[in-house]
């Protein structure tokens, strides 16, 4: 594998929201072209792409975007990776490169969801049927889900912040709430996100809830957009323009985790071991410790997940993510700004390209041109996605002169 960088050279998101008018090629396209004009090469520049699609997983969403954008004959990897899809899509291009395979590609990450409803972990298999003798690979006489544990997503993440303030002091429910709080805050700057309105603490506790203690303001919607990068190795970026070159974002660390075993999680998806082993390694690639991010943009699909995220990659002390919250470390004038974006919960969350839109906000803040949202001086941001299943994605990209 080559030694050589990799970096950002252009990235561009679509308004994440309803695009009734839109279908799921278009918004590819728009975020695709938007990525290319942003890095000022074109289509015939790219050697590589690599499309992340995850309730279109077998349409060959990567050939199809081609059709739209230019059919240059390159490779095309089309990833479903749960929500770590846009992630992976990254991933593959940015493996390519440090092959020696490709100088230039192209990452896309896209969805159209709707108004779909919850969604699971997957993988049921037998546990589904109605059986009533120890049959198939779970070895069980009826459906487990909601009686052994949960892999619908409200469940899941609700289960996981209440063991985390079940095992931690300082936890409770305005603690969660707090998170939806300051993301909806965040989100009445960012032009891009699906919704742009505040709540006061009271209307979050307030509203219906969904499953505790996540109510409806603390959940992220079903959201339509897409989002892309255009990756670039060290080697060709240093035979562009100089104003390419100084907008250049370094990908620092490019990891990827699944779940390793372990006893807990054959009863509940276990979203913290393979979070705290994808940030490590990261940190241990990049050498950046937490205390030098200054931003960063996790993966927030339920209040619940943000806040043990904060102490899954280190942001604050073990066990104090509660007291992190209340003394508004994550808020955008605090220690180490979270979702400035607004999150999955303001923001929102198409599944396939969250991924991409979390590298594209840390990106536009490292190159200063994120406007009333920007965070000051930003020279080292994270981002991070998780999805059920499980995958992991940690990223660490830096304002780095070449």
């Amino acid at each position: 594998m080559s030694t050589d960088n990799v970096w950002i050279l252009g990235t561009h998101m679509t308004k994440f929201g309803r695009h009734p008018g839109s279908d799921l090629i278009d918004l590819a396209s728009q975020s695709a072209m938007g990525a290319l004009k942003d890095a000022a090469v074109t289509i015939h520049d790219m050697e590589v792409l690599g499309c992340g699609s995850l309730f279109n997983a077998q349409a060959g969403v990567g050939q199809q975007l081609q059709k739209q954008i230019g059919q240059t004959g390159i490779p095309v990897y089309n990833v479903a990776n749960a929500c770590a899809t846009g992630a992976t899509a990254l991933r593959t291009v940015y493996l390519t490169i440090k092959a020696g395979e490709a100088d230039m590609g192209l990452a896309v990450g896209v969805e159209q969801m709707g108004k779909g409803g919850l969604l699971g972990a997957g993988g049921m298999g037998d546990r589904a049927r109605k059986v009533y003798e120890p049959k198939g690979r779970y070895g069980s006489v009826m459906q487990v889900e909601g009686l052994l544990g949960t892999g619908l997503m409200p469940g899941v993440f609700a289960q996981a912040g209440m063991e985390y303030a079940y095992e931690n002091g300082g936890v409770g429910f305005e603690q969660f709430a707090k998170v939806a709080e300051k993301n909806h805050a965040h989100s009445t700057l960012n032009p891009l996100a699906h919704y742009q309105k505040q709540f006061t603490l009271d209307e979050i506790m307030g509203a219906d809830m969904m499953s505790y203690p996540n109510t409806l303001l603390m959940c992220c919607p079903n959201t339509d957009g897409s989002a892309a990068a255009v990756l670039v190795s060290e080697e060709k970026l240093r035979t562009l323009s100089r104003e390419q070159q100084e907008r250049a974002v370094k990908i620092s660390a490019s990891v990827l985790t699944t779940d390793p075993w372990t006893e807990r999680s054959s009863v509940q998806p276990d979203v913290n071991t393979l979070t705290r082993n994808a940030a490590k390694k990261a940190y241990d690639i990049s050498g950046v410790d937490p205390k030098d991010l200054d931003l960063v943009e996790l993966h927030d699909c339920f209040a619940t997940a943000e806040l043990i995220h904060y102490d899954n990659l280190g942001l604050c002390d073990p066990g104090t993510a509660g007291e992190w919250i209340d003394k508004r470390g994550p808020w955008r004038d605090g220690e180490i700004p979270v979702n400035v974006s607004g999150g999955l919960i303001s923001k929102g969350h198409p599944i396939g390209a969250t991924g991409l839109a979390n590298i594209y906000e840390v990106a536009t803040h490292l190159r200063g041109e994120a406007g009333d949202r920007q965070i000051p001086d930003a020279k080292v941001g994270l981002t991070h996605v998780i999805g059920l299943g499980s995958a992991c994605g940690v990223h660490i990209l830096e304002k780095s002169a070449l």
